[in-house]
């Protein structure tokens, strides 16, 4: 009798959980997003606004505001603690890895807000910076390395194509905003599936020190279409912009990165958009709609870090109008082969995020990539 009561009690009480959680979930909410630059960079930003919108149209009880503090770094930590000195937040949204060194710090001082940021983890385990382990912060991390892989193969793959606007051989590029470690994620993450297609790949890299800057953006790219780059990645932000211009001018192409940028500016410039045959996107829309449904429904793993790649929808090429048009069948039957071998973990990416003696490094070139019994002409139809 007395374990029946013990169950009875323990059952009332978890339905009492289940329908305070639930009527929390229904209250009014409030979300913050903090941008450490500005809107408009039909990027990184942009798809953050965008996971921002979607959370507010299927969660008519959220509201979010966000802020734009520019690109002086000088202003961003005094803007983020202004923000969550505010006191009409529940959460805050924080992106990006410029970021996350302030938020670490500061997040103790907050218990009452929860913390989501985007492209870097807290520092969980380091006490000095996070105080009680940064307990309220949520990270999210994108496996920019799996997707970057795929939009290797497929740059390397169409610089193979006989077809306006490729060269012979196997030559493509990638600018990078700086030499930092995400950057050097996505390019060791291209330089492996350039070589998975072809060891005969060459892959010309170079960075432009700014985010903000299209003419140095420009300049890189046609540099790079002169030594014959048939297709150029861009890894740089604003500067990324005059990537495309240059492959407009050179009628080359290009591959945008962290939204479909393509589409973005496709009716404003669609004879520029016709260059951008694809996007790596980082989808930080989906994966700040994700985050939010998790904390929605209680099951949000607060206090830790997520890293999402192609498995989880974190990171893949957009798939649009101009892809399908330009892409050959074989060249489109390759990029799903590839993306399902690395979910299966058929094909392990190279990293810089790892120990020291196993992190790849740009500029490694194909004879150091690790081995794989993927078949590349097979999964092209036997080309």
């Amino acid at each position: 009798m007395f374990h029946k009561k013990v169950v009875l009690v323990m059952a009332l009480l978890a339905l009492l959980a289940l329908s305070v959680s639930f009527v929390g979930a229904q209250d009014d909410v409030n979300i913050t997003l903090v941008i450490n630059g500005v809107l408009g960079d039909k990027s990184f930003f942009d798809s953050a606004q965008r996971g921002a919108d979607q959370i507010m149209d299927e969660f008519p009880n959220v509201t979010v505001n966000t802020i734009e503090l520019g690109i002086d770094p000088a202003n961003w930590e005094t803007g983020l603690r202004d923000a969550a000195a505010a006191g009409d937040a529940d959460i805050l949204i924080v992106g990006t890895f410029q970021m996350i060194d302030f938020v670490s710090a500061m997040a103790h001082e907050y218990p009452e807000l929860v913390f989501f940021t985007f492209d870097a983890a807290a520092a969980y385990d380091n006490p000095e910076v996070c105080v009680d382990g940064c307990s309220n912060v949520y990270s999210i991390t994108y496996k920019q390395n799996e997707g970057s892989f795929v939009a290797g193969v497929y740059a390397a793959a169409m610089s193979m194509q006989e077809m306006e606007g490729i060269n012979e051989g196997i030559t493509i590029g990638a600018v990078g905003g700086q030499d930092i470690p995400v950057i050097n994620d996505f390019i060791v993450g291209y330089e492996q599936g350039a070589c998975l297609v072809s060891p005969d790949s060459q892959v010309l890299v170079q960075y432009a020190g700014s985010w903000n800057d299209p003419a140095r953006g420009k300049e890189i790219a046609l540099a790079m279409y002169d030594q014959g780059a048939d297709i150029v990645f861009q890894v740089a932000g604003g500067t990324g912009e005059g990537v495309f211009e240059a492959a407009a001018e050179a009628g080359a192409f290009a591959i945008g990165v962290d939204s479909d940028q393509a589409s973005i500016i496709q009716e404003t410039d669609p004879d520029q958009a016709a260059r951008i045959i694809t996007s790596m996107m980082k989808n930080v829309d989906n994966s700040l709609f994700r985050g939010y449904s998790l904390w929605a429904e209680g099951t949000l793993p607060i206090g830790s870090a997520e890293a999402l790649g192609i498995a989880e929808g974190g990171v893949g090429l957009a798939y649009n109008e101009i892809y399908e048009e330009v892409t050959p069948d074989a060249v489109k039957n390759l990029v799903t082969a590839v993306q399902d071998a690395v979910v299966a973990g058929e094909i392990t990416v190279n990293t810089v995020f790892t120990d020291e003696a196993s992190a790849a490094k740009v500029g490694q070139g194909c004879a150091a990539m690790p081995a794989t019994e993927f078949d590349v002409a097979a999964a092209m139809g036997g080309m």
